[in-house]
């Protein structure tokens, strides 16, 4: 039955990433992929929040929270996708700042979420 509680976090995971890529999207008049960036920076740092206050490895919530909500809001795929069409849209720059600021700040944000999580909890 764990399995559900899987779905249940993508379940809303999910749709969340949608309407924070939509949102965020609307508001920059640009090819950069910012709508995917803020989402999987937030999911990150949701991971860090989650990893830091929940030390005692309580699988019910890492299933719910880490693997439903969080990997349904991240997504690597659309990361990968919006990655390579601004490199054949000739917008290399946007490219490769994509790659960097999105891999380095996800790993900033779960750093920070776990650290802050820790410090407030532990």
């Amino acid at each position: 039955m764990t399995w559900l509680l899987v779905i249940a976090g993508a379940a809303v995971g999910a749709p969340l990433r949608y309407l924070i890529d939509r949102f965020v999207q609307s508001r920059h008049n640009t090819t950069f992929a910012w709508g995917t960036f803020t989402a999987n920076v937030l999911g990150s740092l949701t991971l860090g929040v989650l990893t830091g206050a929940v030390s005692t490895g309580d699988e019910r919530l890492h299933l719910l929270i880490g693997t439903g909500l969080c990997g349904a809001l991240t997504t690597y795929s659309t990361f990968s996708y919006e990655t390579l069409q601004l490199a054949a849209a000739g917008a290399r720059f946007y490219a490769v700042a994509n790659l960097v600021l999105t891999l380095t700040c996800g790993l900033g944000a779960y750093y920070v979420g776990s650290f802050a999580a820790q410090a407030i909890w532990v």
